[in-house]
């Protein structure tokens, strides 16, 4: 990821806390020449497999993307927050559009997962963090027929995470005049993506 020296994020908490947070992810991975792209939700066990973590997640048999990515090195791609930058808001002249954003790139090795117990957790482990603020969680089958059948249909995988590189653009290449002009503009907008990256632009300030 092409990411200037004031844009990088390096602490590995923070790049953590946006994958746990941004946990939809483009799983992209690379087969004779041709690139494949499944947008699946990855979790994090930052316990395991080294500084970085591993993530774990699953998807349809029938999409071949597992066959073609297993024991390959494959890059997830967690976009968090973004938003236009109007120049107007610089309220200076010479000035142009852009987009700020937060993005986190992992990179491991897939491995399949094959015990079936280990499979059985991880759809376990990802209905349990999805439904946990759900007003009545929806709680997994318990073993039997429809859950035999349901993990049939998928195969299960984990990533030990070799590289993460983050990419915070929320114009820290401007003066502190022009950023605090961005913030007020985006603090006045209602929707939640000009909110996060305001708040975000303020820890940096």
């Amino acid at each position: 990821m092409y990411t200037p020296a004031h844009f990088a994020e390096t602490d590995i908490d923070k790049l953590q806390a946006a994958i746990e947070t941004y946990s939809f992810a483009a799983l992209v991975s690379e087969h004779e020449g041709e690139m494949t792209a499944s947008h699946l939700p990855l979790l994090l066990k930052r316990d395991s497999g080294g500084k970085f973590g591993t993530l774990f997640g699953h998807m349809a048999k029938a999409n071949s993307q597992w066959e073609q990515a297993a024991g390959q090195v494959v890059l997830a791609i967690f976009s968090g927050p973004h938003t236009y930058i109007s120049p107007t808001w610089y309220e200076e002249e010479k000035t142009v559009p852009t987009w700020n954003y937060v993005a986190v790139h992992a990179l491991g090795r897939l491995e399949l997962v094959q015990d079936s117990e280990e499979k059985l957790d991880i759809l376990r482990q990802t209905v349990d963090i999805y439904e946990q603020n759900m007003p009545s969680p929806w709680p997994m089958p318990e073993p039997g027929e429809f859950l035999s059948r349901l993990a049939d249909q998928i195969v299960a995988f984990q990533i030990p995470l070799g590289r993460l590189e983050g990419k915070w653009k929320l114009n820290q290449n401007h003066p502190l005049a022009r950023r605090q002009r961005v913030i007020a503009a985006l603090r006045s907008r209602t929707d939640e993506a000009s909110q996060e990256i305001a708040g975000l632009m303020e820890e940096r300030l």
